[in-house]
């Protein structure tokens, strides 16, 4: 035991847990344990706005595979951080929240900034520490960096001002590390033998693989099924685009050949994955869920097994082990699927041909709203860019190992058909949560956990205005990026719902300001590009990641872009409008 203050308590034990970067904005009700910060070894990054801290936390603790930190004031700083938390949630990612609280002394007399922080976050941890006693500073701060790993996700830290002072006898606790194993024997031998006797199986390569860096086990196993590989929705790194069994994304504006891959499955395995609902509904008017498929799913959080898919076998297991112990037992064991592998193989081939075929053919939108957009912006002074045109060559462009966030909206989502990444932990998305002003922060926090990695950030003029002001702290702490901001003057995913359910009557949906995002930019210190002419999109964003990797330098690119949409974001949550009163019925 070692006499030291609950200020102390509480740094070393961040110590002990190797954290070195911590993202907040300053404040009286932890500034004890803040002076000690540097001489522990732990910066602070200081941001523009809270919620921007909690996605820089999140988007380091993705990269990382450690703990991602944030910290604020109590009150206002603590709640402006719930929607980030809640992204982190669903993102699975080790973020620690600390929240110091109004003193202990003052809570429920409606004092400056008193809030009860604790139910704020209730929804969105995996677990809640209360320091109740400053003696217990150093267990419950362990307790909630050991469970932010162990529960995979956000944990929260709730800290009375006042229980950072004092005098006590501490033992840093000893950081707790799970290792977790393949799964059960019997459900193991079941899978496999569901493996073994598939004609045509399909596996789902989820964000459970990259968590687990369990990329070369899975490849493995994939290469002893000789099965299509597909990526669960928002995860395109879980498997190698270059690997010739890797058939793209599911999901919202995901790849038709996996669609219509998986579509021929009767067994599927769903390798670290829950098979989320938004990340199976059809698209591209394809129903491709296989109804009649065997499900095998591997999870390492049992609750997922079957929670949304009914399942055949479920594994409650750590993904990477798992498919090591299913390549195991299938290595010696004759497959019904070894008696026609070239004939699956010819499948896979004609239809991933076939989807970069209409890809590249895929130049502009064709339905009615989206004819007329085109028409206009060519009856416009300047040019205009076909999104789907930029997608395209923002692909072709990208460098090795590059670090990709997506914003939400419709042109990001249309992005998912193409990117394509050969390493983990390379794509972060706001997953289920889809909270618009996610990307930009996100990739800062990624950034700043793998400096010596291109990082890019894309996001629509809607979301990028939410977040802009993060660019600065992009700049003030040299923590160089590169953001394409997609500017279309709309919000386009749901203005597309106004198209297709309610006659092309548009309420709030324009955001025509006449705003220069590169001027914005270059006002923030950063360097700001506006592009108008396809052919300097990929020079534009060539140049603008070799300033960032050899100067150092955040660089925004404006593309300016039509109005043209892709398909509906939410087709499965509207339906025609029914309207009784007389005043309305041209609104039907």
């Amino acid at each position: 035991m070692t006499r030291m203050t609950p200020s102390e308590a509480f740094v070393e034990t961040m110590v002990a847990n190797g954290v070195t970067t911590v993202f907040g904005i300053m404040g009286s009700a932890f500034m004890d344990a803040m002076d000690i910060f540097e001489p522990a070894g732990i910066e602070l990054v200081p941001v523009v706005h809270e919620q921007g801290a909690a996605h820089m936390a999140d988007g380091y603790a993705r990269v990382s595979g450690r703990h991602g930190v944030v910290i604020g004031q109590n009150g206002p700083g603590i709640s402006n951080c719930v929607t980030a938390i809640a992204a982190a949630f669903w993102a699975h990612s080790p973020v620690v929240i600390v929240t110091p609280e109004a003193g202990t002394m003052g809570m429920g007399l409606g004092g400056f900034q008193e809030a009860n922080q604790l139910p704020m976050f209730e929804e969105f941890t995996k677990y809640q520490g209360h320091i109740n006693n400053e003696n217990r500073m150093a267990e419950i701060t362990a307790r909630c960096f050991d469970r932010a790993l162990s529960e995979m996700g956000p944990t929260q830290l709730n800290i009375p001002r006042d229980r950072f002072y004092g005098d006590i006898n501490v033992e840093i606790p000893t950081p707790m590390r799970l290792d977790r194993g393949a799964g059960g024997e019997r459900t193991l031998n079941e899978a496999a033998d569901l493996l073994a006797g598939a004609r045509f199986p399909v596996m789902i390569s989820g964000g459970g693989v990259v968590m687990a860096d369990g990329i070369a086990e899975t490849v493995a196993l994939a290469e002893r099924l000789g099965c299509p590989v597909v990526n669960s929705y928002l995860h395109n790194d879980s498997f190698p685009a270059s690997h010739p069994q890797w058939c793209g994304p599911l999901g919202y504006q995901g790849s038709k050949a996996a669609m219509k891959l998986i579509a021929q499955a009767d067994v599927v395995l769903a390798l670290g994955t829950r098979l989320g609902p938004f990340g199976t509904l059809p698209q591209h008017d394809l129903d491709y869920w296989p109804a009649g498929a065997k499900i095998i799913q591997v999870d390492a959080d049992a609750k997922m097994l079957g929670l949304v898919k009914k399942i055949d076998v479920g594994i409650c297991g750590d993904a990477a082990a798992a498919a090591a112990a299913l390549t195991e037992r299938l290595s010696e064991r004759t497959l019904v699927s070894d008696q026609n592998r070239a004939e699956r193989t010819s499948t896979m081939v004609a239809e991933k041909t076939a989807w970069e075929a209409e890809l590249d053919d895929w130049t502009e939108e064709t339905d009615d709203f989206s004819i007329d957009m085109i028409k206009e912006a060519a009856a416009e002074e300047g040019s205009w860019l076909h999104p789907r045109q930029v997608l395209r060559e923002l692909e072709r462009s990208m460098p090795e190992r590059v670090m990709v966030s997506t914003d939400i909206g419709n042109i990001n989502s249309v992005s998912n058909s193409y990117l394509r990444f050969e390493e983990p932990r390379s794509f972060f998305a706001a997953m289920s949560w889809g909270n618009c002003g996610y990307a930009l922060p996100t990739i800062i926090g990624a950034k700043k956990a793998a400096a010596d990695r291109p990082a890019v950030a894309y996001a629509g003029d809607g979301a990028w205005a939410m977040s802009m002001v993060e660019v600065m702290t992009a700049v003030r702490h040299d923590i160089p990026i590169t953001a394409v901001v997609f500017h279309n003057r709309q919000w386009g995913a749901e203005k597309k719902n106004q198209v297709d359910f309610y006659g092309r009557r548009f309420v709030a949906g324009e955001l025509e300001g006449g705003e220069n995002y590169a001027q914005i930019a270059q006002a923030m210190g950063a360097n700001g590009l506006r592009v108008d002419l396809l052919d300097d999109v990929g020079p534009v964003l060539e140049r603008a990641i070799d300033d960032q990797m050899t100067k150092r330098q955040t660089t925004v690119i404006e593309v300016m872009t039509t109005k043209e949409l892709g398909d509906p974001f939410r087709k499965d949550a509207l339906s025609r409008p029914v309207r009784y009163l007389d005043k309305y019925a041209e609104y039907t």
